[in-house]
């Protein structure tokens, strides 16, 4: 199944969970289709590879609810609050309605359980890049309205 198949770039995924093993088995399934993908073992080396490689090589972040130090809540409020553009999935094995819905008020774009099917991570992925990148677009076209409005035009 191709994803993201009405745009030249491919999308670029990021993988933030403390267990080594599932990251590696997941970027390699992820991979398998098309997209570029980025991993992190913890919350701070998620926000250090989005600080340095900038936000805008991130389309999403698949991330971890439960991990030791820095959450994934915590870590989806740091994103958020210094890249709003990047969309966030959550994943866990350990839900609760409570963890779902604090995750969605803090702006994750969904929540999926573990272990969850490829091909429903992959529709989900699908659809956080699209609106990530019409959201970008919007923020294109609202600047370049500024620019001709100055310049009289």
């Amino acid at each position: 199944m191709a994803y993201i198949s009405s745009t030249l770039v491919p999308p670029s995924v990021m993988l933030v969970d403390d267990e080594a093993s599932f990251v590696e088995t997941l970027a390699k399934r992820i991979t398998k289709r098309g997209l570029k993908v980025a991993t992190a073992l913890s919350g701070p080396a998620a926000l250090d590879q989005l600080k340095s490689g900038g936000a805008s090589s991130f389309d999403v972040v698949i991330l971890d609810v439960k991990m030791p130090g820095m959450d994934g809540l915590e870590t989806l409020r740091a994103i958020k609050q210094q890249h709003p553009n990047v969309e966030v999935v959550m994943l866990t094995g350990h839900a609760t309605v409570e963890s779902a819905i604090e995750g969605m008020k803090g702006g994750a774009f969904d929540y999926l359980m573990k272990p969850c099917d490829i091909d429903l991570l992959m529709a989900k992925i699908d659809r956080a890049v699209i609106k990530k990148r019409e959201h970008e677009e919007k923020i294109l076209q609202a600047k370049a309205q500024m620019i001709a409005l100055k310049k009289g035009f």
